[in-house]
């Protein structure tokens, strides 16, 4: 393919018919599309419309099946995340690849050629000027196991910039970071931006595309369905552009009347294996008819919290008081299957979905039967009911997917969400605990989760909603309990609360009331 030179000074990156595709099933369908220097380019679409695989065929962890990828004019071959790194290719992953016991300068110098011994004042003063060339904020010798989120991600983007990557995609950058760490991340894009590097966000948070990108590109179904500047657009219309229709993006909250309290949690504590504690004097009530969102940094002890109610973590100390026809027992410690031979009507949605939640490789139907497998009384299991269940909830929750009988490990992220929340709202529980539910999700998807809570809201259940949005979390959360360090930092009313108020909470920082701001002045 030949390229005009005007475009070659402006174009990074042009792919031609792109193509991949998982069981005959295409991720990527003739992909073609350009990403260029000196932009922050987004991209949209639900779950499974091949962004990933685009990104990751970019950076050199897929191959794909037929097409072209053009790098600064010319046509090249990515076999490779090293031959990425070569062609100035760089992707900072959702979840990190940092090595705890390393310093920062040694995890962004880890895999290049070069001497064993490292002149690391030389090292660290490279490092520190990179970062100051850019407003990071960060020090080469201290340990990852010491680091904020917010930190390790910024050894993660210096580490592609030590390599001299100019083109970087960066997905869901801001999953777990405060609004202000966010807002700071994108400051530095923008500084980035202006030095000419072309950068590429993966984000399902249209505010943050409409805040930050110069430009959107779409995709559906494993197709590029279009391109658009962002100033000349609006969150509505990108969702319809996204989902093929036009989606409602408020959040109803639900109201309710005659709360009753249906959880105590009295001064729990515990650690992880390491000793550490995790949780410290924990205080707080579920209520039915609620929904008490709880916000916080990653690893804030937020996994800590869940599982310890749901059965799974071991406590230090504490009670759990669980309130059902006027009956009070303390399920403190008590494993999941005893909860539920003592009638604890407790659903659990963990964040980890095909880890803890699923089993990736069974179908729909044995990941539904393996929450009443244990009812089956002598040799034959009942497999007609819960199969019935499964299919019910494909019609209801517009799960996709050829039947129940495909493994969940071949249906998107969105939709292996929706068995698996479908499946804990099956069993009528009266308090349902959900981790970060739309963690990934698209916003078609996310809004079918969110109205879900609500329904279950509406029938008087108590809801513990762990999530990273904060907007969300405002929308649709009654309250929301702040976590920081496994501490309660503050519990505040999410109809007049603000993201600042909650982002000074994160960080153990009291936010300053009215009266305090009015006596200041």
């Amino acid at each position: 393919m030949v390229l005009l030179k005007a475009e070659t000074s402006e174009i990074a990156i042009r792919t031609v018919n792109l193509c991949k595709s998982f069981k005959d099933v295409y991720a990527s369908d003739h992909i073609s599309l350009d990403i260029r220097r000196g932009e922050i380019l987004a991209f949209l679409g639900e779950n499974g419309s091949g962004k990933t695989t685009l990104v990751n065929m970019l950076a050199g962890i897929y191959f794909p099946d037929s097409g072209e990828i053009h790098v600064n004019g010319r046509q090249v071959t990515i076999r490779s995340p090293r031959d990425a790194f070569d062609l100035g290719i760089g992707m900072v992953h959702q979840h990190f690849k940092l090595i705890d016991v390393f310093s920062a300068a040694e995890n962004i110098v880890l895999g290049l050629p070069g001497p064993m011994n490292i002149d690391r004042k030389a090292l660290n003063r490279q490092i520190r000027e990179i970062a100051q060339r850019y407003g990071f904020d960060l020090d080469p010798e201290k340990k990852v196991y010491d680091m904020s989120v917010s930190e390790k991600q910024t050894v993660e983007i210096i580490k592609l910039l030590y390599r001299q990557v100019d083109i970087l995609i960066l997905d869901e950058p801001t999953a777990v970071l405060t609004p202000q760490e966010g807002r700071k991340l994108f400051d530095i894009l923008k500084k980035m931006k202006a030095d000419n590097k072309a950068i590429v966000i993966i984000t399902h948070k249209l505010n943050e595309v409409m805040d930050v990108s110069d430009r959107v590109h779409i995709l559906h179904k494993g197709r590029f369905v279009g391109s658009v500047n962002t100033a000349e657009t609006n969150a509505h219309e990108l969702t319809e552009k996204m989902v093929g229709r036009s989606v409602s993006l408020a959040i109803d909250r639900a109201e309710t009347e005659g709360k009753s309290l249906k959880m105590e949690i009295r001064d729990l504590s515990c650690h992880n294996e390491e000793g550490r504690n995790m949780l410290h004097q924990i205080n707080f009530d579920l209520f039915g008819g609620e929904i008490l969102g709880v916000a916080g940094i990653a690893g804030s002890g937020q996994k800590e919290l869940c599982e310890a109610l749901a059965g799974l973590q071991p406590l230090s100390s504490g009670q759990i008081f669980y309130h059902r026809d006027g009956n009070i027992r303390d399920m403190a410690g008590e494993p999941p299957l005893e909860m539920i031979r003592q009638g604890i009507s407790m659903s659990f949605v963990p964040e980890d979905r095909l880890g803890m939640g699923l089993v990736a490789a069974m179908d729909m139907t044995d990941n539904v039967m393996l929450r009443s497998y244990y009812q089956n009384h002598g040799p034959f299991v009942d497999r007609k009911t819960p199969k019935d269940l499964a299919e019910k909830m494909i019609a209801q929750l517009e799960i996709s997917t050829p039947g129940v009988s495909t493994p969940v490990s071949l249906l998107s992220g969105g939709n292996v969400q929706k068995v698996l929340l479908g499946r804990e709202i099956a069993n009528a529980p009266q308090v349902l605990i959900v981790a970060y539910p739309v963690r990934g999700l698209d916003i078609n998807s996310s809004y079918t989760i969110y109205n879900l809570l609500n329904e279950q809201k509406k029938k008087g259940v108590a809801i513990l909603f762990i999530g990273e949005d904060l907007d969300v979390l405002l929308e649709l959360c009654d309250r929301i309990m702040v976590l920081c360090g496994g501490q309660i930092s503050g519990t505040v009313d999410a109809r007049s609360s603000s993201k600042e108020e909650l982002g000074l909470l994160m960080t153990g920082h009291k936010a300053e009331t009215k009266e305090e701001s009015s006596h200041a002045q």
